[in-house]
């Protein structure tokens, strides 16, 4: 029986309000309008951010909310004037937009797009500033432009990487966010290069796929910095060479790591969201050339400080969104490197759930034991 052009009900993990936990519901799926794309997820992940915007702390957060922005699954129906991807075709749901057309897509500078941000910043779709989901006639808002903790979702053409259908979607699913964050931070952002010394700051799914991307590279030495040392095993099979632990230490950890590596190192990659943190990491980057690359998302309202001296005598410090990937065009070649083993994926897997175990995969992710747990909306 077609589905395309009717309203599909389904199952969904809803964020009624924040820190509450989140509700398994039968929610409504309007069919995709122009230049949109329903989606039947088979798997989704969990992210921190996620657990972000679920806490309240979240400025652009919005409730009730379908979270997730992490997963795979099947385009199920497309809307008019959608030609890249048609029903049957397995794609990757991107929150980072590649529209191809806008100025930030045509600058060759950035993999920001600003075709949809409007819209995916409040919740809604792009055509009629409206929501796809509702449940009982209230709409119900999107998240990130993706709300992957549904069986089914809808989403912009712009915003799907259509992607080789023999790759195991329980798998790649990570390249939505998490993996692929870590990998871009070192091989777009930083560009860096053989020989360098590297310190990663929080070795969670990011940080350690920033030291998996850094090992690529051929960095010389990578450093981990965590204050659970339990992590440094694993972190071990990721390529990070060394490991500290700040709270072993008297002296403030950028001068640790500055002692460590005759004058600091030639990168450093704060994974976390902690303002300090990010501070210590410019800070520990060598005088005329050391960049500090900022992934990790801070709360709302906080601010980056440090002595103007560190940049004018030579440090760099960056952002970076998505690892700079140009989502559509990029997803599948990353979804190509896995295919050919030469980007790890499974090995961040360390929890498999189903969706209506959701809450007790957050609960898992806050223990700090888990690195990525994926989410069978099937099961």
């Amino acid at each position: 029986m077609s589905t395309q052009g009717q309203v599909i009900t389904c199952k969904a993990a809803v964020a009624w309000e924040p820190n509450k936990p989140l509700v398994i519901e039968d929610v409504h799926v309007a069919p995709p309008q122009a230049g949109e794309v329903r989606v039947k997820i088979l798997f989704t992940a969990l992210c921190h951010t996620d657990a972000y915007t679920w806490s309240g702390k979240d400025p652009e957060g919005l409730f009730p909310c379908i979270l997730g922005h992490e997963a795979a699954g099947i385009v199920e129906s497309v809307g008019e004037g959608v030609t890249e991807v048609q029903p049957g075709d397995h794609v990757i749901p991107c929150y980072q937009a590649e529209c191809r057309e806008c100025k930030f897509c045509k600058s060759g500078k950035t993999n920001l797009c600003g075709k949809i941000r409007a819209a995916t910043g409040v919740g809604v779709m792009m055509n009629d500033k409206k929501s796809r989901f509702s449940i009982n006639g209230k709409p119900i808002y999107h998240f990130m432009g993706t709300s992957t903790f549904s069986q089914y979702t809808v989403v912009h053409d712009v915003s799907v990487a259509k992607i080789d259908p023999k790759a195991p979607l329980e798998k790649v699913c990570l390249l939505g966010c998490g993996v692929a964050t870590g990998l871009g931070a070192v091989w777009n952002t930083a560009k860096v290069e053989p020989g360098s010394i590297v310190a990663i700051f929080g070795l969670g799914t990011i940080g350690l796929a920033v030291a998996e991307g850094a090992k690529a590279a051929g960095a010389s030495r990578i450093i981990g910095v965590d204050i659970d040392s339990k992590k440094f095993d694993t972190a071990k099979n990721f390529g990070v060479t060394e490991f500290v632990n700040p709270k072993d230490h008297d002296k403030p950890i950028q001068q640790v790591l500055v002692d460590l590596t005759d004058g600091g190192v030639d990168y450093s990659f704060e994974c976390i969201g902690n303002v300090s943190v990010m501070r210590a990491a410019l800070e520990c980057c060598h005088k005329g050339w050391g960049t500090s690359v900022i992934i990790g998302v801070a709360a709302s309202g906080q601010e980056i400080s440090t002595r103007p001296f560190q940049l004018v005598t030579g440090r760099v410090w960056k952002g970076t969104a998505f690892g700079g990937f140009k989502s559509r065009s990029q997803v599948p070649w990353l979804v190509d490197k896995y295919m050919k083993k030469e980007i790890k994926i499974d090995e961040y897997i360390t929890h498999n759930l189903t969706l209506g175990e959701i809450n007790k995969a957050f609960d898992l992710l806050h223990e700090g034991s888990c690195l990525r747990c994926v989410l069978n909306t099937e099961a």
